[in-house]
């Protein structure tokens, strides 16, 4: 990987690389999250950022991964972005369509789930992840869609990985509601729990108390960019990496063919 020195446009996320293709840190999350998984797997997803680096994945290295969605969508293939479960786009082309209980007995909790692929409104430092209110449950300042199927995937899939912003308020010490659990707080880890977490400004994996740990930052972002947007004290490894750059294939097909409108990452 080039080592040369990578510069920021002032007051802007974008980043320019050595060849030079500028690019946002936005973007690099979606990509490093879809380098993530592996040819094959079998992935519970969720629309949005989940469904963006999912078909990445499968235009680039992993063609023949296996998306399920709730709606009871199983090996799914759309040729654009869905915008919701429902989308008509999801069915055209699926190796099969079931009701939404089927998808849940028959695939998830008979364990026949290798990754589940999450976001969430907060997400803690053990993994947990709240997409039902922010502040207290009874008058909540916000409420947020609910779970979904999110809550048996985070405990049912094989491995879970999360994607999400960066900011204090998205990363905190303690969600104000566990809707889809992480990590137990006795440092035990959770089978099939969170395995890895990608942001805006890095990429995260877990240790063995179950506790996220730093493990590359996004060029041009510094320690003390992470630290300032994490809501608990974020150690710094001893060692740590950079996480390589888009390649311009990789970004190509992000914009022009999965988020040509900049529906999710504008």
């Amino acid at each position: 990987m080039s080592r040369k020195r990578m510069a920021r446009e002032p007051g802007s996320s974008a980043v320019v690389s050595p060849t030079p293709v500028a690019y946002s840190r936005p973007e690099l999350m979606v990509i490093e999250a879809a380098r993530a998984l592996r040819n094959r797997e079998v992935v519970f997803v969720g629309i949005g950022l989940p469904n963006l680096a999912c078909n990445l994945a499968r235009r680039l290295h992993a063609p023949q991964l296996e998306l399920i969605y709730e709606s009871g969508v199983f090996g799914a293939a759309p040729e654009r972005q869905a915008l919701s479960i429902g989308d008509p786009c999801l069915v055209s082309g699926a190796a099969g369509v079931c009701s939404l209980p089927e998808i849940f007995l028959y695939y998830l909790q008979r364990g026949n789930i290798d990754v589940g692929f999450l976001g969430a409104a907060q997400i803690d430092r053990r993994g947990n992840i709240n997409s039902t209110v922010i502040g207290n449950y009874e008058r909540p300042a916000v409420r947020l869609p609910g779970s979904g199927g999110a809550s048996e995937i985070a405990a049912l899939a094989k491995r879970v990985l999360l994607i999400g912003r960066q900011s204090r308020r998205s990363f905190v010490d303690r969600v104000d509601f566990i809707t889809s659990p992480g990590h137990a707080s006795n440092g035990r880890r959770v089978p099939g729990g969170p395995e890895l977490a990608f942001t805006d400004l890095a990429s995260y994996g877990f240790n063995g108390a179950g506790e996220m740990r730093l493990q590359t930052l996004h060029p041009g972002v510094a320690f003390e960019d992470v630290e300032a947007a994490t809501g608990w004290r974020l150690e710094r490894p001893e060692i740590l990496g950079s996480t390589p750059p888009p390649t311009v294939e990789e970004l190509r097909l992000l914009r022009e063919e999965l988020d040509p409108h900049g529906s999710y990452l504008k």
